[in-house]
């Protein structure tokens, strides 16, 4: 096959295909290995499924938001900007086809899901429906779930699907990304019957997917001065700084300015500045006078004033909306937006206090709702290999061999490290 995204190429027999790719999958699930003629990403999809514990022979998705949670995230959700153009550009596509119409955001939680009646109550038996969670981790090998996990389009034909309940459709998904940082926020995917199949398919979808960029890009109006900026610092060393339609990647020093900045828009003094950056007191204000200077330069001085220091304009940064959501109960929607520990390499003393607030409210709010999925998704991020207190309650509620394990580790290297009373451990502890 010259195109392994590609689930078949033209002139090969959909029929014989479905019987050899299942009898594949049915060696893989019994005996875990797998032979020709299974595709690269399909094989690979199956192992990451395996490995995340999922069952052949679940039934259907989690629905993780559900009435004004799920209403609430969309309108929130930068998706929702480019729902006309998804509907304009593949609605008629899918009611014509009796396909579905299906958008979800970067942890392959479904956001819309529209199309043909009849093919929407098929798919609505095994939760193929807006607010269900169909990551790769939790459904398997699909093509929204899968697109997200590798950041590729993909398409999945009948039986590369993980989960025996959904080989009997066929999907292709693109993902989306923000056109200003580069991050991507979801995927649009088509969901059906075998036709879909054809390379045509897959090639529509990523050409919806990049209208859907490009649109978003067009959307984002010029920063001028009484407009806000947008920060994202969560997961980063160097912040990234949006503004005038332009990306601003800060350095590590600067980028704990302009946070400490965006968090008190009345100003600080340049002794509090001092105080938050410095763990050495020692520090001279002429460092801090010398940094700003800098800064000034970059930004310009519209948007960096003095006396107190403080930001010109409005900033709208990512730590804002993780509190905003945790404030509302959206826990998910929290998680979502939680790239990572902010500046997690930072040890300016305000900025280590603020990365594990607020990393000790999420933690705090995973463990009250009680979600595996949720659970499993942060213990096995890069910030929540170590995170103690997760791993328990991850494992009071799936008790599988590799988490078990793993939470044995955990409690040695606590023991022998002589702080057995100590509870938890989580990111930059």
């Amino acid at each position: 096959m010259t195109d392994p995204w590609v689930a078949l190429e033209p002139g090969t027999d959909p029929v014989e295909r479905v019987r050899v790719v299942g009898r594949a999958h049915e060696r893989f699930t019994d005996v875990g290995a797998i032979s020709r003629p299974v595709r690269s990403v399909v094989a690979e999809s199956w192992r990451r499924s395996a490995r995340a514990r999922v069952s052949p022979e679940a039934t259907g998705a989690a629905v993780e938001l559900t009435d004004g949670d799920l209403g609430a995230y969309r309108a929130e959700h930068p998706l929702a900007r480019v729902m006309p153009l998804f509907r304009e550009l593949m609605g008629s596509f899918a009611t014509d086809g009796e396909h579905l119409l299906a958008v979800c955001d970067a942890q392959g939680r479904l956001l819309w899901v529209e199309g043909h009646a009849v093919t929407r109550q098929r798919a609505g038996r095994m939760n193929f429906v807006p607010g269900a969670r169909w990551a790769e981790s939790a459904m398997g090998t699909n093509a929204p779930g899968t697109a997200v996990a590798v950041d590729r389009p993909v398409q999945v034909f009948a039986t590369e699907h993980f989960m025996r309940r959904v080989q009997p459709w066929t999907c292709a998904a693109a993902p989306v990304h923000d056109p200003r940082t580069g991050r991507l926020i979801g995927a649009v995917d088509i969901t059906g019957g075998d036709g879909l199949a054809h390379p045509h398919s897959l090639a529509f979808v990523q050409a919806v997917a990049r209208a859907a960029e490009s649109h978003l890009a067009l959307l984002a109006p010029p920063t001028g001065a009484g407009e806000r900026m947008e920060l994202a610092a969560l997961g980063r060393d160097e912040a990234l700084l949006l503004m005038g339609g332009r990306k601003v990647r800060l350095s590590r020093r600067h980028s704990e300015i302009v946070v400490l900045l965006a968090r008190h828009p009345e100003g600080l003094t340049g002794d509090e500045l001092l105080y938050a950056l410095y763990e050495d007191e020692s520090v001279p204000q002429v460092t801090l006078r010398a940094e700003m200077a800098r800064l000034r330069r970059g930004l310009g001085g519209e948007l960096l004033r003095s006396r107190p220091y403080r930001l010109g304009v409005p900033v709208e940064c990512d730590v804002d909306t993780v509190e905003r959501r945790l404030g509302a109960g959206a826990v998910t929607a929290a998680v979502a937006a939680y790239a990572g520990p902010l500046l997690p390499q930072s040890q300016a003393p305000a900025l280590v206090r603020l990365r594990r607030r607020l990393a000790d409210q999420l933690r705090a709010a995973l463990v009250d709702r009680n979600d595996p999925d949720l659970l499993a998704d942060w213990a096995h991020a890069p910030w929540g290999e170590d995170d103690l207190t997760v791993w328990r309650a991850l494992a009071a509620l799936r008790p599988t061999a590799p988490v078990l394990a793993r939470l044995r580790e955990l409690d040695a290297e606590l023991a022998s490290s002589g702080f057995e009373g100590t509870a938890a451990r989580g990111p930059n502890d």
